[in-house]
């Protein structure tokens, strides 16, 4: 490839007080296999109070790519990622979020895809890697499994849902990003908000599934909780912008959690039917259990998943069910669920 120099390709980066994480991601993509010359990384620090500054200088000397900073006060991810946009100068933007890391081939694989065949946007999958803790790789298995979020996520080419690109791992043309416009104020939901209009717009996009990146996620089930509590608020805020965003499989946590303790309490009012169903459901319960174990070789990711699955469908649940008690039948303002400064999806 021929060096160039202009970059093709512009990776923004959204962050606050993330010092810690962004030495793996720069790190990931100074392992890239794409030739360096063909792309920049742009880190658009929202307002950081920690080290990220100090880091990021540090990091220069160290590296073979173009990595720049640039601050503005503190208004949210999507603020920063269009302030990443702004300072950009690439053809084809890519967002990766800072907790994530980019698998060597991310860049190489999608520039041959965007080369080869063409896209307007795309998006990818996350997965975890081997150096992850085992509560960190059952939340993965719990995310991207077909039979729990998988299949509306991204994770596979047989979707249950209309692909969405997501900011951890997604990317568009610079004249799309001009047609389109960026990322909205949401605070939670706002990459789909964003695939929404790109969806709109009649844009080619392409689900890549070998463009992977390496999700780090939540480290405890607090913080679990509540990022899903405000995913499924977030379905309820996204259907207020557009009726179109909410579709009837995104009812389901919802109607599980529901039918969950429903049988629970049939069970324990010695219901026979709900006993029946309550012994089916353990052991469904307990073979994704299994399953997940099996993937990642460990046995204390069986362990964890016995209380992360039920954490995730109880927290998008009650935001889900919140949400629309508060938007749809109480007919409120915006409403964000917990509110903490985090930059992945």
């Amino acid at each position: 490839m021929s060096k160039t120099d202009i970059p093709v390709i512009s990776v923004v980066t959204p962050t606050f007080n993330r010092a810690n994480e962004l030495y793996f991601l720069v790190q990931s993509i100074q392992n890239q296999t794409l030739d360096h010359s063909l792309f920049e990384m742009i880190i658009a620090d929202d307002g950081s109070t920690d080290h990220t500054e100090i880091l990021i200088q540090s990091l220069k000397d160290k590296i073979d790519f173009t990595l720049k900073i640039f601050t503005q006060k503190n208004q949210g991810p999507g603020a920063a990622r269009n302030y990443g946009i702004n300072k950009s100068i690439g053809e084809l933007i890519l967002f990766i979020d800072s907790d994530c890391e980019a698998d060597s081939l991310w860049m190489e694989t999608i520039y041959d895809h965007y080369t080869e065949e063409g896209f307007d946007a795309f998006g990818g999958p996350d997965a975890a890697k081997s150096d992850f803790t085992p509560f960190q790789k059952a939340i993965d298995y719990s995310m991207t499994s077909f039979l729990t979020t998988g299949g509306m996520r991204g994770h596979s080419r047989k979707m249950l849902a209309k692909f969405y690109p997501r900011s951890h791992n997604m990317g568009m043309k610079r004249q799309l990003v001009n047609k389109v416009g960026g990322f909205g104020n949401l605070r939670h939901g706002q990459d789909i908000e964003l695939s929404h209009k790109i969806i709109k717009s009649g844009a080619k996009i392409s689900f890549i599934q070998n463009a992977i990146v390496y999700h780090r996620r939540r480290t405890s089930l607090k913080s679990f909780f509540r990022q899903t509590f405000n995913w499924g608020v977030a379905r309820i805020n996204l259907y207020k912008i557009d009726k179109a965003l909410l579709e009837p499989i995104h009812f389901l946590p919802s109607i599980g959690l529901i039918t969950i303790i429903t049988v629970i309490i049939g069970s324990i009012l010695s219901v026979p039917f709900f006993q029946i169903l309550c012994i089916f459901g353990l052991i469904f319960f307990f073979i994704q259990c299994v399953f997940g174990s099996v993937k990642h070789k460990n046995i204390r990711v069986l362990i964890y998943l016995i209380l992360i699955i039920p954490t995730q469908i109880i927290g998008y649940g009650t935001g889900f069910l919140t949400g629309f008690t508060k938007r749809i039948i109480f007919k409120s303002e915006a409403f964000t669920g917990f509110k903490e400064n985090y930059y992945s999806n």
